[in-house]
Formats: C-alpha cells, structure tokens, sequence
C-alpha cells in the first residue's frame, strides 16, 4: 500500500516520467548503497536488536510522511528523499530479516517456511495495492500511508517478545570493516554464487522498466488509483500461481531452463504492455509477468541462501541485494529518461528486448541443480599454544604452513586435488595461498597462506565446509603421514619475549 501510495502520489503531482521512475530508484537506491554494512551488521550483531532499530527507524519516517502528505505540503522532491529514507531502513533490515528464518524453524522445515514466507509476502502484494487503490480513492494517498504507520506495531510487538538464543562466541568479534572485506572476499571465491547473482543483476536491470513506468501506463489508462492498484495486485496473484508452478516445474527439469523460460515470458510481457491499452488485457498481461518474475526472483534467492554458510549468510545475501537493488535503481533511471524523451512504450518494449537478450548469459554462468553441503565442519584442530605465548586477536600477520609426504607416483594427483583448497583458503580468510615443493627432500610439498591476523584465523576454523571436507579426505588419499601444519606469526623487531 507503501509503494502504491508513494508512485501515485508522484504522478498526482503532475511529475514527469522521470520523477515517476525515480520513485523506483529512491526505494531501490539505499539497497545498493547500504546493503554491505548492513550485511555485516547482522553477521555481527544482535539481530533481534537489529531489527527492532530499524523497524523503529521506518515508523518515525512512514509517521513524517503521512504528516506532510496530509497537510498538503508534500512535494516531488519530498517524497523522493523520505521514500528514500524509508527505504533505507528495509535495507539495513532486509539481510538479517533473512538470515534468521533458520533461526526461527528447524532445518526439516526450512524449506516450507521459505515457500509459506513467499506465498505470504505475494498475497499480501496480490491484496496490498488493490486495498490501497480502494482506499486513495475514497480518502487520499494520505490515508494509505497513515494504514502503513499501523501496520509496523504488530512487526514491534512479535520481534520484541521474541526470545533469541546467546550463543557463546569461540572465536574474536569481527569489526565492521573486517567483516566487510570478508564478504567480499568469500563471493570474489565463490564462482558458483557469483554467477546466480550476475544473472539477477543483469535480468533486474533489463526487467525494471516494467515497475519504474507502470504508474505512468496505469494513469494513461485510467485516472483513479484503482487501475494501478488493481495492475499490482494482478503482479501478485499471478506470483503467487507462478510459485506453485515453479514447484512443479523444478521437479521436471533442471534450474537453468526453468530460469530461461521464466526470463522470456518476463521480457514478453514487458514488451506486449507497451503496445496495450486496455485495463482487462494488461491485467492478464500482469498476471503473468508476475508468475514469471516470481519463479525467476526466488530461485536465484533460494540458490544464494544454501550456497552461503551461516557465518557469512546476511553479508551474502546483503551483496546479492545490491546487486539486484542496484540493478533496479539504475534500470529504473535509464528507463524513465528513455520514456521522458522517446516514449514510455519505446522503453517498455526495449526493456523486454533486453531482459529477453539476458538468457545468453547461461552460457557463461549457468545456474547450478546440485548444492555444496555449506553446513560447518569444525575439524581443524587448535592449535596448541603455550600460555605466554598465546597472540592477541590483532597481532599478524599469520603464517600457516601444512606439510605433506607424498610418493613420487602420486605427486601429479596430489598437485590436482590440493589445488582446489586455494579458492577455500582465499574465500575464509587467507590474502595469500600457493605451493611449494621441498629442493632437497623430493617427496616434501608445503602448502602456504597468509592470513592478516591471528583472530582471522582463529575464524578458519569455524568457516570449513562438510563440503570442504571432501576435498580433504582426497588430498589424504596422496599423503603417507598426517600433515605437519605450523603457525607463524609476524615477530615485531622489538618482540623479545622469551
């Protein structure tokens, strides 16, 4: 009812096209902007707290705008910078609202809740804008907004009477910045995840053009905010037809043809509303961009949150939600200056064109039918460290060495499969990785990798996969004893303890 109010009120303002489409932009913008410290927050932070902030955030704002939108003070410039505000608490919010669905259900019912958490957010978009269209007609934009202020008491009230488990922390507390850097660098290592989300990113830009410009179609047709409200609530109802199909969909054939089939019928009726001027086509046209965007949306989100592992979880999905956001945002811009200075059918029917061109993408990063077990695998040994000289979380570098004996007629398999630990190295925590092997003894090989500091890798061994241990069990089948692994730290030219 948000989203219905906020793009209605813009065109009700006499704004052009462009002021309609950054609407979009200003309610996707802080996702890209704020995405990866919000990430890192909730991987480091109370969540529940978290949460609670931020909802508390939304309603100072939502309460602002219902205020000047009332009073009629309201301008185009106004509704862009609170809607920008509002928006910027759902994005500081968003990653960890995700990350503790498993932290609510057991990891049985994991999936169902996902799916029951997908029908329910798209009922409730199927009936949002409908009531909302209803609504500003009967008493102005302003009404649907001060509904918006209620609605965030009841998200308060459960949150606050949730009780969250306190985990004990075994390792030091990641800063902020640290935090950051080892998102980035987990996806920069993790291919797999880096191309479920090059796929969303391009695809949301390609596809955005059919929200940014939807205001300005649904006003051409009609001049009550009921024909947008009810074009949105068609996009609902058909997500919530095209999640029962996807299900039955993915059990017959693989992602990725699932994912193209969904592109192409988005990018279809992205193009036909351009040349649609009749409300009862465009709300089946609507309908079944829905189910198409619906199929594609969560199963590149559903892949993104097994592939990352818990510790990493809200950081991952915070860069996936820039990525995507920020897809939107910048689509959204060019879109509406394409509809400002050509036509808004020109840039509906090229946006189609180009979230149809999006499916060559499969061929370079192809989404994956198999999921790596990301669940931990904590079975690196600590290493034994005499009291008084036991490092501070921050001293380091750190360099670990592991040494391996092989027979000289498995040293090629063992080369093979000990380079598959380099991107698991990087990807936990490591800035350097490499092999070695020994001049003297030819049967001697060392694996190396600096990590920045003692408490960064303290954090290794909380990171390893069950997946990462299958690489191990292989790299075990070329050894003849057990590795020999060290620990060097970075000796300060003034270190002389004993």
């Amino acid at each position: 009812m948000q989203s219905v109010g906020s793009a209605w009120l813009m065109v009700s303002l006499g704004a052009s096209p462009l002021y309609v489409a950054l609407t979009q932009t200003a309610s996707t913008l802080p996702f890209f902007l704020f995405a990866l410290p919000a990430g890192a927050i909730g991987d480091i932070a109370d969540r529940r707290r978290l949460i609670l902030y931020t909802e508390s955030w939304m309603v100072g704002v939502a309460v602002v705008l219902a205020i000047t939108t009332l009073t009629g003070v309201i301008t185009p410039w106004l509704l862009l910078g609170l809607t920008f505000a509002l928006s910027a608490g759902d994005a500081m919010e968003t990653p960890t609202w995700r990350a503790v669905l498993p932290e609510l259900v057991s990891k049985d019912d994991l999936a169902a809740a996902s799916a029951l958490n997908g029908i329910e957010f798209n009922l409730a978009r199927a009936v949002g804008p409908a009531l909302a269209g209803a609504l500003i007609a009967a008493a102005g934009v302003g009404a649907a907004f001060l509904v918006n202020v209620v609605s965030f008491l009841g998200v308060i009230v459960v949150v606050a009477r949730w009780k969250r488990p306190v985990r004990p922390r075994t390792t030091p507390a990641e800063t902020l910045e640290g935090a950051t850097i080892a998102a980035i660098r987990y996806v920069r290592n993790a291919p797999v995840a880096r191309a479920v989300m090059l796929r969303a990113g391009v695809v949301m830009f390609g596809a955005s053009a059919l929200f940014a410009l939807l205001p300005t179609v649904a006003r051409a047709i009609s001049p009550s905010a009921i024909a947008y409200g009810l074009l949105l609530g068609a996009f609902g109802a058909g997500a919530i037809l095209g999640a029962i199909v996807m299900q039955r969909a993915r059990a017959r054939w693989s992602n990725e043809p699932v994912v193209s089939v969904a592109i192409a019928i988005l990018g279809a009726s992205t193009a036909a509303i351009a040349g649609i001027h009749a409300l009862p086509l465009l709300l089946v046209v609507m309908a079944i961009a829905g189910g198409a965007w619906i199929t594609f949306i969560s199963l590149a989100n559903a892949l993104v949150q097994t592939l990352a592992p818990d510790w990493v979880r809200a950081r991952v999905l915070s860069i996936f939600m820039l990525i995507t956001q920020g897809g939107l945002a910048g689509g959204s811009v060019v879109w509406g200056a394409i509809g400002s200075r050509v036509s808004v059918g020109a840039a509906l029917l090229l946006s189609g064109l180009v979230t149809i061109a999006t499916i060559a993408l499969g061929l370079v990063a192809r989404l994956p039918d198999q999921v790596a077990d990301v669940s931990p695998w904590n079975h690196w040994p600590m290493p034994a460290i005499l009291r008084n000289r036991a490092p501070g979380p921050d001293e380091g570098p750190v360099l670990v060495s592991i040494e391996y004996h092989v027979a000289p007629a498995r040293t090629r398999e063992l080369l093979d499969a000990i380079q598959r630990y380099g991107p698991i190295r990087r990807r936990d925590g490591a800035s350097y990785w490499g092999v070695f092997r020994d001049l003297e003894q030819p049967d001697r090989y060392v694996e190396s990798f600096l990590v920045a500091s003692w408490g960064e890798h303290l954090r290794q061994h909380e990171r390893l996969t069950r997946a990462d241990g299958a690489i191990e069990q292989e790299v075990r089948r070329y050894v003849q004893d057990d590795p020999i692994v060290r620990h060097l730290i970075y000796a300060e030219p003034e270190d002389q303890r004993p």
